[in-house]
């Protein structure tokens, strides 16, 4: 019994941060770096803070400016999830909302999260009838231009590829591989 005991501890110490980490698959750990995530949660599909936004977003001269910004578009209405109008799964949007670390409640929310991972622009309740898309444009354009030039940063990041041996060279040594570039450090917004 002892050993049994001892065997389902070890298991569970080994596993335990499995399970942890399989918790934290947000799909804002996805835009981390290279887009700025803005999260629309509502509690129905016909809020007017929401259809107001939606056809702000629809308009071709904002759509525009949406994709300079890099603004990827998360809703959640009734629970149920999506992505620049592509559905999530339930989970996505379960990890989601447990990444924004929301309390529960029946206001509507507006928040925009920068490309570091950080909460840039958040309103609930009566605050989302000031929330356009004006302002959300004025809130990126007014960051530091550091985060700004993150999304270049981690698009040209150079490669280590490895140089073909000569065909000459019967004996000869390969050659050591060239080290990886170390990633750009992540500024703070």
């Amino acid at each position: 019994m002892l050993i049994r005991s001892l065997t389902l501890t070890i298991l569970l110490a080994f596993a335990g941060p499995l399970f942890a980490a399989a918790d934290s698959d947000s799909p804002l750990d996805i835009d981390k770096g290279r887009a700025r995530p803005l999260i629309v949660i509502t509690s129905s599909t016909v809020d007017s803070e929401w259809l107001r936004l939606k056809k702000s977003l629809e308009d071709p001269a904002n759509k525009q400016g949406v994709s300079d910004r890099n603004i990827r578009v998360y809703t959640v209405l009734n629970m149920s999830g999506q992505l620049d109008g592509k559905d999530l799964g339930q989970q996505d949007t379960m990890a989601l909302i447990r990444a924004l670390k929301l309390g529960a409640g029946a206001l509507p929310k507006v928040i925009l999260v920068g490309k570091d991972g950080e909460k840039k622009l958040e309103s609930s309740g009566d605050d989302t009838k000031t929330v356009d898309l004006k302002k959300i444009f004025d809130t990126i354009d007014a960051l530091p231009a550091a985060e700004k030039e993150m999304t270049a940063t981690v698009v040209t990041a150079p490669t280590a590829t490895e140089p073909a041996p000569a065909k000459g060279a019967k004996g000869a040594k390969p050659a050591k591989p060239a080290k990886p570039a170390k990633p750009p450090e992540q500024p703070d917004d």
